[in-house]
């Protein structure tokens, strides 16, 4: 269900995408900064209701009964924050999406620096909250779990798990999200080729509700961190990875049997009680297995990639862009490297 106020106005530059979870109180203080920061700014916030059990609803009803930039959306119950990112971006009408929480731990002044970094010829700018306010449980599991995301996916970001970006709109048209994903979208950006930065933000401590972080979700996101390396580095080459465990096991397995073999044959003793023999046995058989399952993928992959003729990479115009330029033409000039830009 969506409530949402007519307008005639063109579509806005700029559109903010909020999704709400139990978030009451914060609401309300961070519609007037947002209205504050943006007045002179052509824009539309989108606040989606992931299935909040308190009064969050009804408040972002309120808003856009009376505010022509604000739209309001609703799902029946909890899905996650990934689908409520996707959802709003389905109904983005902006040049540039800027996707913030509603707890009002991210400063709504600290937009425009966002927006310098698009600006600067960047499609996509992650946010990184240099000094965090929150509990140790959740800042040093965070801090972890950055630092092996950047280290697994060579994409050098401190703060993967900031919901605080800002994106062109073709980043949102070619980037998909589900599960916990919504935190690998810079990964999953840079992958195809966009121009991925960070900047320094002020975070601000907690003032309403509570953090709707957990083991599950800490857990979740490694689970999700598994799935996103598998499909940036893996999803044209399958037996890359399935051939190599195969093989390994494969070999291992018929060294063992080798082994086995000379002290039956040659030595004369008896194997067919041994352990051993079991586990040789064992890794043959998963060797090919693996590999006939890497096999497998690479066939469906070059059957999908010629039935939908899939294009993965993007051409980029050797002309120079200027940094003003925030319109959604084709990226131009040459890439450059991931930056991290301090307050």
């Amino acid at each position: 269900m969506a409530r949402s106020s007519e307008s005639d106005l063109d579509p806005p530059r700029l559109s903010v995408v909020i999704p709400v979870y139990n978030e009451e109180g914060s609401l309300l203080p961070l519609y007037r900064e947002l209205v504050e920061v943006l007045q002179a700014e052509s824009y539309e916030l989108i606040f989606v209701d992931d299935g909040s059990t308190d009064a969050s609803g009804q408040v972002i009803d309120e808003f856009s009964d009376r505010d022509e930039h604000v739209r309001s959306f609703h799902f029946g119950r909890n899905f996650g924050k990934s689908q409520a990112l996707a959802a709003g971006f389905q109904q983005t009408r902006g040049r540039i999406i800027v996707t913030m929480d509603a707890d009002l731990q991210d400063d709504p002044h600290e937009m425009p620096r966002l927006l310098e970094g698009i600006a600067e010829g960047n499609d996509l700018v992650s946010g990184w909250k240099l000094e965090r306010h929150d509990p140790v449980t959740k800042v040093w599991p965070s801090r972890v779990f950055n630092w092996l995301s950047s280290r697994l996916t060579g994409l050098p970001l401190h703060d993967l798990n900031c919901g605080y970006k800002a994106y062109r709109r073709r980043v949102i048209e070619n980037v998909d999200v589900y599960g916990e994903q919504h935190r690998f979208i810079p990964v999953l950006a840079h992958w195809q080729g966009f121009r991925v930065a960070e900047v320094a933000i002020r975070h601000r401590p907690r003032q309403y509700g509570r953090s709707k972080f957990g083991a599950m979700r800490f857990l979740a996101g490694f689970m999700d961190l598994l799935t996103v390396l598998f499909l940036t580095r893996f999803n044209r080459k399958p037996l890359h990875v399935f051939g190599s465990v195969g093989l390994a096991c494969f070999v291992t397995g018929l060294a063992i049997s080798a082994y086995l073999s000379f002290v039956k044959l040659v030595l004369g003793e008896p194997i067919g009680t041994r352990p051993l023999l079991l586990l040789g046995v064992l890794l043959l058989l998963m060797g090919m297995q693996f590999i006939s399952m890497g096999l497998l993928g690479e066939m469906l992959t070059s059957y999908a990639g010629r039935a939908r003729d899939a294009r993965f990479y993007r051409f980029r115009s050797p002309r120079a862009r200027p940094a003003e330029d925030l319109s959604d033409e084709p990226e131009t000039g040459p890439r450059p490297p991931l930056r991290s830009l301090r307050p």
